[in-house]
């Protein structure tokens, strides 16, 4: 056995094992709409259509909400992907009352979805038009 350091060589490098949403390529070092799953885009919509009427935005209030479209929704599946959001700062997590949690939707979630907004405008040919004085 032999030690190529001893030699003032390097070991070759060695590629890091990784999993599928650590292999995004990004430009501005967050997440894109399109890295994520399906559903996580239906949750963050879900969770912007509960913040516009008001309504509290708990994991059961984001499940009903899910379950127009998608039908059952499993909690385990639910959960997992809320925490995966929340792991991806698009979503935060607050409390309620002591044992139930307040979801939130973070600038860049907002930010994906209106850049979302444009993409499907521009390819119906349409224009998104800020009625809030220019600000997203």
């Amino acid at each position: 056995m032999y030690d190529d350091n001893s030699r003032g060589l390097k070991n070759p490098e060695r590629p890091v094992e990784s999993t599928v949403s650590d292999q995004r390529i990004l430009a501005d070092g967050g997440t894109r709409w399109a890295d994520l799953t399906g559903f996580q885009r239906d949750i963050i919509e879900a969770i912007a259509r509960l913040e516009d009427s008001d309504t509290e935005r708990s994991g059961q209030a984001i499940k009903t909400v899910l379950e127009e479209s998608h039908g059952e929704v499993l909690h385990g599946r639910l959960y997992q992907n809320l925490d995966s959001l929340i792991d991806d700062r698009l979503l935060e997590r607050g409390e309620i009352d002591g044992r139930t949690n307040r979801y939130t939707l973070t600038a860049d979630a907002r930010r994906l979805l209106h850049d979302r907004l444009e993409q499907l405008a521009d390819a119906c040919g349409e224009r998104v038009v800020l009625t809030d004085g220019g600000q997203r």
